[in-house]
């Protein structure tokens, strides 16, 4: 697979993320290493960070936030969630070059 950040499973695909909470706007800003980086507009206090991230992927895969999971790294910068889709049917938004 061309893109190291995401890995194929039974249930979905796995992705890698690099988050940077406190951020003027949530959005994706390309790659930080083997990881996807996303800018976060939540503080890292009480889950919010993650919250936002759950909430952000979901709206961009046009999905129920509940379908999203955190798989590792609630409490770090580096992350692991379970998207319930293929590979090959994730946006291009995720994709970067």
């Amino acid at each position: 697979m061309p893109s190291p950040h995401l890995q194929p499973c039974p249930d979905g695909t796995r992705l890698r993320v690099h988050v940077v909470p406190r951020a003027s706007k949530t959005v994706i800003a390309g790659l930080h290493g083997d990881a996807l980086k996303i800018k976060l507009a939540a503080p890292p206090v009480d889950g919010a960070a993650n919250a936002e991230l759950i909430a952000f992927l979901a709206r961009l895969l046009a999905l129920p936030k509940s379908r999203v999971t955190l798989l590792s790294g609630a409490a770090s910068r580096e992350k692991t969630v379970l998207l319930p889709l293929p590979p090959d049917r994730l946006p291009s938004a995720l994709l970067p070059s």
